[in-house]
């Protein structure tokens, strides 16, 4: 019960992306292809609402659930290593059609090819928590 209103904010979150087409394959595909500015636009929609909320944040006029004041810690440079992921997660992103988060998603929607794609980024996310330790960062 605890949980529920999580729960209820990703249904709503995963309407407004089927809604929106942001989980469909044909947009991303027309993203990737440089056709169509829809995915682009809803992108740095996202982009821009998360900037605004962080530095209204950084003010302290928005706090956390429990009243506290929200913290981004600072992130190791290392440019090669966020050009490398990037490249790797827009690959898989352009060969599978979705991103993390509409994975789950389209298999709500009833999409059960998703389910091996979930079970190839758990895998993945597991072999890289074993190999962490042995890449450079």
């Amino acid at each position: 019960m605890r949980y529920l209103k999580f729960l209820l904010v990703g249904i709503f979150f995963g309407i407004i992306l089927v809604k929106s087409e942001a989980v469909s394959w044909y947009r991303i595909y027309e993203m990737f292809r440089f056709q169509s500015f829809h995915m682009y636009g809803i992108i740095g929609t996202a982009i821009a609402t998360g900037v605004l909320f962080l530095q209204i944040s950084k003010k302290g006029y928005i706090k956390s659930i429990k009243g506290a004041d929200i913290f981004v810690p600072k992130k190791d440079r290392g440019l090669i290593r966020y050009i490398v992921g990037g490249i790797i997660f827009g690959f898989g992103w352009a060969l599978i059609g979705a991103c993390p988060g509409p994975m789950y998603i389209l298999l709500g929607t009833g999409v059960l090819s998703m389910l091996i794609v979930i079970a190839a980024a758990l895998l993945g996310t597991f072999i890289y928590g074993v190999l962490k330790d042995k890449l450079p960062h």
